[in-house]
């Protein structure tokens, strides 16, 4: 039977923020899809990401004889003004979050090791922590991989196993967070001349750039999982021995 280690208090406060944070960044993302949608109803086409739209709304209300701006009626205008406010509050509130994750990541020892390993951010770092504490519920790296859903999954048919796509079972969160890690950290990992850098550009010579994009995640899950129960700091020359 496996017990599941409870969660001190510190743990459980660190995962709610993350949760709260979490929640602003798609209540931003919605925000910010719904204004595309307002300004395109009205002829103006926003270019995509987040910042260009930023600079294209500043440009807009800076000058009252823009051509876009004078495509939105007066009460359209009006609102999105305040969806910019809103915009700006959430912005605000999302950074304020981000900063406390420093502060307490740059507090805790075990942070602090996470953060010695390419891909592992303030971030990953302290989601990790807040949901696994030391890792000592995983007897080795596999098993916190899939936990995080970042393994294969298994097809039989005919008595015959066959691999497909990863399980995407377990916690969703900490899965994408190591994901968009390891999707930063690949192109300066694939210049590297250690052991993770060698099997990185073997596995981008064979798979699509997003296989080995999970493929990584899930070595950097592995690679936290030795980091934490050992209470080690990453070596780069010894990244795939750990994992």
């Amino acid at each position: 039977m496996r017990f599941v280690t409870m969660k001190t208090e510190e743990q459980l406060d660190m995962q709610t923020l993350h949760r709260v944070r979490d929640r602003l960044v798609g209540e931003r993302t919605a925000l910010i899809n719904q204004l595309r949608a307002i300004l395109l109803e009205r002829g103006v086409t926003a270019p995509q990401g987040r910042s260009k739209l930023e600079q294209l709304l500043a440009a807009m209300f800076a000058d009252d004889e823009n051509r876009e701006l004078g495509m939105l009626t007066g009460r359209i205008r009006s609102l999105v003004v305040d969806m910019r406010a809103e915009w700006a509050d959430i912005d605000r509130r999302i950074a304020a979050f981000e900063t406390e994750f420093v502060a307490r990541a740059r507090e805790d020892e075990a942070a602090r090791r996470l953060l010695t390993i390419p891909g592992i951010g303030v971030m990953n770092a302290t989601a990790l922590i807040a949901a696994i504490g030391n890792g000592e519920t995983f007897r080795r790296g596999r098993d916190l991989a899939a936990w995080l859903g970042l393994v294969p999954r298994q097809v039989t048919t005919g008595g015959r196993p066959r691999l497909v796509g990863i399980s995407k079972r377990g916690n969703k969160y900490l899965r994408k967070l190591l994901i968009h890690g390891a999707r930063a950290a690949l192109p300066s990992l694939l210049t590297r001349a250690t052991p993770l850098g060698g099997w990185l550009r073997t596995l981008t010579a064979k798979v699509h750039k997003n296989a080995a994009i999970v493929a990584l995640a899930n070595k950097l899950a592995r690679i936290a999982w030795a980091v934490l129960r050992h209470g080690t700091t990453f070596e780069a020359n010894a990244a795939i021995a750990m994992a």
